[in-house]
């Protein structure tokens, strides 16, 4: 539908590459997880004279089996759309574990579930590593259940876009840098299996800056290119602002079909 669900995490793909020197400032001492845990982002999303078309937070939890967590990516139509949309939810889920000796995360599973009105459209990505072995089901219409079983390549690792996300915040890839193009490979799909995030150049981001007459707490503007398929637009292209701390402040999908260019916005951050 809208893509929606994309808006949060914008800026999260990233280079291929080993990981290199933190940023202690963001560890503070911590494990990655340890870090991250109890943390809630949430954000508004809207589209033409819809300021708050839907809702969307991102949380990251400790689960009950020692050494993993579970980060959630949530969003939900509201008002009017809503009614229109059936009141759609859509719900990644990304179950990871630490690794290095809690420097980065791995998905285990990754899921994607999509509710519209009574109906629910699911597909879950299992990462058997010792194996080697990317399992795939996907419920049908019917209600059926299709599996498919595919081998990840020798020294590949398959990150979601959640599990990507927080490596990239910790400083598993170093210093974000102006000016810089990054790749990160993820699971394929019927696109390309690399997605690729631009950080713009010092005067370009300046000219931005000037152009939205931005307040304080945008720092670095990306501009992210993914397949069209996942967000249902022209081109691919995600635009937005990252905080200093490399959190998403405001993210835009340009020329979504039938809606136009959609924007999602920072309204709150907590940490438990």
């Amino acid at each position: 539908m809208l893509g929606f669900s994309l808006l949060p995490v914008f800026p999260f793909y990233l280079r291929e590459t080993e990981a290199s020197s933190f940023c202690a400032s963001r560890q503070e001492g911590k494990s990655i997880a340890e870090f991250f845990k109890g943390e809630e982002l949430s954000y508004e999303v809207g589209f033409w004279l819809f300021k708050k078309a839907a809702l969307g937070k991102l949380t990251f939890k400790e689960m009950d089996k020692k050494g993993r967590y579970m980060a959630i990516l949530q969003t939900e139509t509201l008002g009017i759309l809503g009614y229109i949309a059936r009141y759609r939810v859509d719900t990644y889920r990304s179950v990871m574990e630490e690794l290095d000796d809690g420097r980065r995360l791995r998905a285990i599973s990754f899921e994607e579930n999509v509710k519209v009105g009574e109906k629910v459209r699911k597909r879950t990505h299992l990462f058997d590593y010792q194996r080697m072995k990317w399992v795939q089901t996907r419920r049908r219409k019917d209600g059926t259940i299709a599996k498919t079983e595919e081998a990840i390549p020798l020294g590949k690792t398959y990150d979601d876009f959640v599990t990507a996300s927080y490596n990239f915040r910790y400083g598993v890839y170093g210093e974000i840098e102006r000016g810089k193009k990054y790749v990160v490979p993820t699971f394929p799909k019927k696109g390309p299996s690399n997605y690729e995030v631009r950080v713009a150049a010092k005067e370009e981001e300046e000219r931005r800056r000037r152009s939205e007459k931005l307040k304080d707490g945008k720092d670095y503007f990306i501009k992210l290119l993914l397949d069209p398929e996942i967000t249902h637009s022209q081109e691919g292209l995600i635009e937005g602002w990252l905080s200093r701390d490399l959190y998403p402040m405001e993210g835009t999908i340009r020329d979504v079909v039938l809606y136009g260019d959609v924007t999602g916005r920072l309204v709150q951050k907590n940490k438990g």
